[in-house]
């Protein structure tokens, strides 16, 4: 037997095979583009991966298409630029800092603002790190000699520029909104930021009554500490059972507000008992109905999703304290008369 001969192995070992070879391809320069001018540009900018954490199984499907297009075109005879970067995720990074910063036992109020960047700044480039070892373990055909973050000068700037002219346009304005809120960071988050699951929650069956007297009309609702902020209740205008009530008033329990009646189509006269408490400044669908009747917005929470002086006496508790104090005034002044239980899908509170 030649004991020069070699044997092929008998398995595929992709380690072997790949082992040095993305280095080669970045020391060659192979992916970098504007070597040759005469060449047809053509560039792809990488959607880029949020710093928050390391790259996923979407993240890979996704790149492993443009990888794929990318290195057509640079056998086509095109000058090629895929250009890869980060996002910083602003807010979404920030509140993995601040878990972190918990697990830690601190925070970024003890830290103050300049040792809290540096915190940031540690995160990001670990996680760049990651990411890029996660996008040489594909092999992605990259340029990184221009990789790109997103708080660079320049893309700020262009950030800044692109605002400013839609603000001229008349295109971005400021205004009141319902918008997510994070109180334990107290800021906006995106709604692809927020995460609903299924919580087991109860149906509180209050009773408001007509002002004139007459009696009262039904409502349910699965936030009670809302109805502190509550500027109407309202009816569908086609309801056999409440459209004679359309126009009159009933005190508000508790804060003995007088709130109208009104009518309109949003209500489902199927659901519950057809008439429903609208609190403009706690829920999405009762701010658009509270547009649609002028209705005031009356906010009863701070940042920090304590009560504030517009609940009265609850007033600097938390909402979920406040829920159980209300609660129990309200099953004691006969306002509530049922709860039952009740499943529903929300944003963790």
């Amino acid at each position: 037997m030649d004991t020069n001969e070699q044997t092929m192995p008998t398995k595929y070992d992709p380690s072997a095979i790949e082992k040095g070879r993305y280095d080669f391809w970045l020391k060659g320069k192979y992916f970098e583009a504007g070597g040759d001018q005469t060449k047809q540009p053509y560039s792809v900018v990488i959607p880029p991966p949020n710093v928050t954490g390391r790259l996923h199984l979407g993240h890979a499907w996704d790149t492993t298409l443009q990888d794929i297009v990318t290195r057509m075109k640079r056998m086509q005879g095109y000058d090629v630029l895929w250009l890869p970067g980060m996002d910083h995720a602003g807010i979404a990074t920030q509140a993995k800092v601040e878990a972190k910063l918990r697990e830690q036992g601190t925070s970024r109020y003890d830290l103050g603002r300049e040792k809290f960047l540096e915190e940031t700044w540690k995160w990001k480039e670990e996680y760049a790190d990651f990411i890029r070892s996660q996008w040489a373990k594909m092999g992605l055909g990259l340029d990184y000699s221009r990789e790109r973050f997103t708080l660079d000068e320049g893309l700020n700037k262009a950030v800044r520029e692109v605002f400013v002219k839609l603000y001229e346009k008349g295109l971005i304005y400021r205004g009141e909104y319902i918008i997510n809120w994070d109180p334990a960071t107290k800021t906006a988050l995106s709604d692809i930021e927020v995460i609903y699951k299924d919580v087991q929650g109860a149906f509180y069956h209050l009773r408001y009554p007509l002002a004139d007297g007459s009696g009262s009309i039904e409502i349910a609702t699965t936030r009670p500490e809302t109805m502190l902020g509550d500027t109407a209740v309202a009816v569908h205008p086609e309801d056999e059972r409440y459209k004679h009530l359309i126009g009159k008033t009933v005190i508000l329990p508790i804060t003995n507000r007088e709130i109208p009646i009104v009518g309109d189509d949003y209500v489902d006269m199927e659901f519950g008992s057809g008439a429903v408490k609208i609190t403009p400044a706690h829920d999405p669908n009762d701010f658009e109905l509270g547009n649609r009747h002028n209705l005031e917005r009356i906010l009863v929470m701070n940042e920090d999703g304590t009560m504030n002086e517009k609940a009265l006496q609850y007033n600097g508790m938390d909402r979920f304290e406040c829920r159980k104090k209300l609660v129990k005034d309200l099953q004691e002044s006969g306002v509530l008369f049922k709860i039952e239980d009740h499943m529903h899908s929300c944003r963790p509170q």
